[in-house]
C-alpha cells in the first residue's frame, strides 16, 4: 500500500494514495444533492426530538415541546369509537340475548363486533374459519360438549373451561392408564368398543370385552349408547366427530390420559358488550342451535 496521491490516468482524479492488488483508492467527493440530504436529515432528527418525546429519563422520558403522547391519540381515537357506537352499545346492553336478532341493524353491529372479538381472542385456538384443531373444538358444526344454544355459548365463553374460575365448566375424564384404573389391554378392548359406535371396529372379541368395560367405566358419563351428556361436558361417542382424534391410537390415548383441554374464562377480560357480540357471531358461525 502506498501513501502518495497521484491522479487516475483513466477517470482523472486524484487517488488518496491507497491501493490494492493494483486496484487505487479514488477520491472523489460525494454528491452535493446527497450531502445535503444528508444535513438536511440530522437538523430534521434535532428537531423531531425538541418537538415530540425522544430520550428516556430516570423518571420517565422527554415530553417534547408539543408534549404529544401516541398512547394518549389512540386512547381518544378508542373514546371517539366508543361514542359514535354508543347508541348501538347502550341497546344491545338493554336487549336481551335471544331478542337481538329481532333488531336487524342491532344483530349487524352485533356480528361486526362479535367478529372482530373472535379474531383477536379467538382465531389463535379455533383459527380464523373457526374450523378449529386437534383439542381445539371446530365451532362450525353442531357438535357441542356443552350445548350450542346462545345461552349455553355465552356460558362457556364467559367462564371458560377448566379455566380456574369458579363457575368454569368443568369435567373430568379419569386417567385409565396414567392412574392405574385399567390395563392397557383392557384400554385397548374399551377403545376397540368405541370405534364399534361409528362401524370402524375390527375385532368382535375385543368389542364384546370392551361393552363391559365402558358400561362400567364410561357409560355414567357418555350415556349407555354413548350418545354423550352436555350438562356433563362427555362427548357424543357416535357422531364420528372427534376432538382429539378418531383413530384408534388417538382414543386409546384419550382413555389412557384424560387428555381434558381448557379455554380462559372472559368475563373480566372483555366488557359486557363484547361478550354478548361474541356469543351472537359463535352462535351464527353454523354450529349454532
Amino acid at each position: 500500500m502506498s501513501d502518495k496521491r497521484e491522479i487516475d490516468d483513466v477517470t482523472g482524479v486524484e487517488t488518496t494514495g491507497h491501493a490494492w492488488d493494483g486496484i487505487k483508492e479514488l477520491n472523489k467527493p460525494l454528491p452535493k444533492w446527497w450531502l445535503m440530504t444528508f444535513y438536511a436529515s440530522i437538523v430534521w432528527a434535532i428537531g423531531y426530538m425538541i418537538v415530540y418525546p425522544a430520550w428516556p429519563t430516570l423518571n420517565g422520558y422527554t415530553k417534547g415541546v408539543w408534549g404529544y403522547s401516541q398512547r394518549a391519540a389512540v386512547s381518544n381515537e378508542v373514546q371517539g369509537a366508543k361514542a359514535a357506537q354508543a347508541t348501538f352499545r347502550t341497546a344491545l346492553e338493554k336487549t336481551p340475548l335471544a331478542e337481538v336478532k329481532n333488531d336487524p341493524d342491532l344483530l349487524r353491529f352485533a356480528m361486526v363486533g362479535g367478529a372482530a372479538a373472535f379474531a383477536t381472542n379467538c382465531a389463535p385456538c379455533h383459527g380464523r374459519g373457526a374450523q378449529g384443531f386437534a383439542g381445539y373444538p371446530n365451532l362450525n358444526d353442531d357438535d357441542w360438549l356443552w350445548g350450542g344454544t346462545l345461552p349455553e355459548i355465552e356460558t362457556t365463553i364467559l367462564y371458560g373451561i377448566r379455566s380456574g374460575d369458579k363457575q368454569s365448566r368443568i369435567s373430568d375424564m379419569p386417567k385409565y392408564g396414567v392412574d392405574g384404573i385399567l390395563q392397557t389391554s383392557e384400554i385397548d378392548d374399551a377403545a376397540e368398543f368405541v370405534l364399534s359406535l361409528t362401524k370402524r371396529a375390527t375385532d368382535t372379541a375385543a368389542v364384546g370385552r370392551g361393552a363391559k368395560i365402558f358400561a362400567d367405566q364410561c357409560a355414567s358419563c357418555h350415556g349407555a349408547e354413548g350418545k354423550g351428556n352436555p350438562e356433563l361436558g362427555a362427548p357424543n361417542l357416535t357422531d364420528d366427530i372427534w376432538l382429539f382424534g378418531g383413530r384408534k391410537a388417538d382414543i386409546v390415548q384419550s382413555i389412557f390420559t384424560g387428555r381434558g383441554g381448557s379455554m380462559p374464562a372472559w368475563h373480566g377480560r372483555l366488557d359486557a358488550v363484547t361478550l354478548k357480540s361474541l356469543g351472537i357471531y359463535v352462535h351464527s358461525l353454523g354450529g349454532g342451535k
